[in-house]
């Protein structure tokens, strides 16, 4: 039982959170670090990439709130494989813009499935009204989280 004074890790929300993100990352990884050869950070820069094509690299890191490293390591990685392209403009060399190649893209084409069907067999162990509750809930949690991270003090 918690007190003021002690905290129980494992019925800490914070915790509870991130051991599951991680458990279903680590999972879901699994899928297509093998199949793809892709790290966590590589594939969400392709589903990103996927869904919102042209992204410069920080708009890469506001998307996946990852840390910039780990956003530019898998954007050298992914340019190395052939499986992004960066597109510079010619009026400014500074800036540039990322998109998926045609070898990006069929990785994507063939994980989106893989992703939709973890997700699916996930979820199966919820009804439909525990699956809007849960939706509104981490809704709610991400929209609070935002709000506390302006007013934190540094």
């Amino acid at each position: 039982m918690d007190t003021d004074d002690t905290l129980v890790l494992e019925s800490f929300l914070p915790y509870r959170l991130s051991v599951l993100s991680n458990r279903v990352s680590s999972t879901i990884a699994a899928l297509y670090a093998d199949r793809f050869s892709l790290t966590i950070p590589e594939w969400r820069v392709i589903a990103v990439l996927g869904r919102f094509p042209d992204l410069s690299a920080a708009e890469l890191v506001q998307r996946t709130e990852m840390d910039k490293v780990a956003i530019s390591r898998a954007v050298s990685r992914l340019l190395k494989t052939g499986r992004i392209r960066r597109r510079v403009f010619p009026d400014d060399r500074r800036r540039s813009l990322l998109e998926l190649s045609k070898a990006g893209q069929k990785v994507y084409q063939q994980i989106v499935p893989l992703a939709r069907s973890y997700e699916q067999g996930l979820l199966s162990a919820l009804s439909q009204r525990q699956k809007n509750t849960l939706d509104s809930l981490l809704n709610t949690l991400l929209a609070r989280s935002l709000e506390m991270k302006e007013i934190e003090p540094r």
